[in-house]
């Protein structure tokens, strides 16, 4: 049997005009990498309080992640 899903509660989450955005967004965070661009974004703080929740108090150090990931939301 693999690992139990985690499941994370957030007081908000960021608008977007596309939801896209917002799935690499997630994405990004739970496989930390590097988010990149948040211009687009309603409140973008809100994905610090997002990316701590998931990965805790101390930054970690942020991978670029594979091309396809990168360009994700982005077409």
């Amino acid at each position: 049997m693999g690992p139990r899903p985690v499941l994370r509660l957030v007081y908000d989450m960021p608008k977007t005009r596309s939801g896209k955005i917002m799935r690499r967004v997630l994405t990004f965070i739970s496989n930390t990498m590097e988010i990149g661009d948040l211009t687009t974004l309603a409140n973008p703080e809100i994905v610090e309080q997002i990316r701590m929740m998931v990965q805790g108090e101390a930054k970690l150090a942020t991978k670029a992640g594979p091309e396809d990931f990168r360009s994700f939301g982005q077409e």
